[in-house]
């Protein structure tokens, strides 16, 4: 009896040896890198500008992967980031691009900040500046203010384009009759809520831009499977939980409320996206610089489009 009840000891001590072992291992083995968080890139060639962005972090114990945005398109996934002697590095295929080529990227880590460059699929080369997206986290509840009539209904006092116009109003709504710019308003906010009505013709694309950087998609969605490329989605990033989408040809509404990141949005008055975070900028974004007050955008480039009683109540 004595035998066993000491073989039973000694088995006791070596499990708990060899489970605390192992856990100390596990803790000791957890993958932690300073590159790791969100960044707010801006793009450079010939002058000119680029709004993208750039999530990393750790899968495992010693990968890093994440996730790009760049001009256009949505948040597309990066399977490793290489980050070596300072360096940080990956390769992502085309998405809409219509060369065959990867994106490349490569920028030294500075701490807070990235500084390189990147080459497109079609061999276009940009440098880059980086620096860590805010967390736009709200310590206290919004007040809200009063309700703004955004479009008066007559013209588009209060808008302008990205480029030669082709908007026009016609009894009380603002429309896009073919592909061109995408509309902007004059003034800028910072959180709010929103209501807009659209319509579109079959087929049809669009998508209102808040703060002119994270776009809630339109399109003909119609019998489709909810997902982050169709109708109610934060493009590319949210996906609502229900397609509430109907006929082309039919007046559908948002009513939106943005407070810093956290995103609720009503589809034909269904809450379909509850609270979500939305993580950084999406394709197509007017600048990456998220802690500035923006606009509100609607797309006027992928086809014909409406809109009508935009609303919005901003938070003082």
């Amino acid at each position: 009896m004595k035998k066993i009840s000491a073989f039973i000891a000694a088995y006791l001590l070596l499990f708990v040896f060899y489970t605390s072992n192992s856990y100390a291992n596990t803790n000791k083995n957890f993958f932690e890198s300073p590159v790791e968080g969100r960044y707010d890139l801006t793009l450079y060639n010939t002058g000119k500008t680029y709004p993208a962005w750039l999530e990393i972090h750790h899968s495992g114990t010693r990968t890093l992967v994440g996730q790009y945005v760049g001009q256009g398109g949505s948040a597309r996934p990066i399977s490793k980031v290489n980050f070596i002697n300072g360096t940080v590095s990956f390769s992502i295929p085309p998405q809409w691009d219509t060369a065959s080529g990867d994106l490349v990227f490569e920028a030294r880590f500075q701490g807070d900040s990235l500084v390189g460059g990147l080459t497109m699929p079609d061999g276009k080369k940009f440098t880059l500046t980086g620096t860590r997206a805010p967390s736009l986290w709200r310590t206290a509840e919004p007040v809200w203010g009063e309700q703004i009539k955004l479009f008066n209904g007559v013209d588009l006092t209060g808008w302008h384009t990205n480029g030669k116009n082709q908007w026009i109003v016609e009894n009380g709504v603002m429309k896009s009759p073919a592909s061109g710019s995408n509309i902007i308003s004059d003034r800028l906010f910072n959180d709010f809520k929103l209501h807009i009505e659209f319509r579109y013709p079959a087929a049809s694309n669009s998508g209102v831009y808040l703060r002119g950087r994270y776009e809630i998609q339109i399109v003909d969605s119609k019998g489709k499977e909810a997902s982050r490329d169709y109708l109610g989605a934060v493009y590319g990033f949210i996906a609502p939980h229900e397609m509430l989408a109907k006929d082309a040809g039919e007046w559908q509404s948002y009513d939106i409320t943005l407070v810093g990141r956290l995103i609720t949005v009503a589809v034909n008055g269904k809450t379909v996206i509850f609270n979500q975070e939305i993580p950084g900028i999406t394709g197509g974004a007017l600048d990456s610089r998220e802690g500035e007050p923006g606009p509100i955008m609607m797309q006027g480039d992928h086809g014909p489009i409406e809109f009508r009683n935009i609303l919005i109540t901003p938070a003082n």
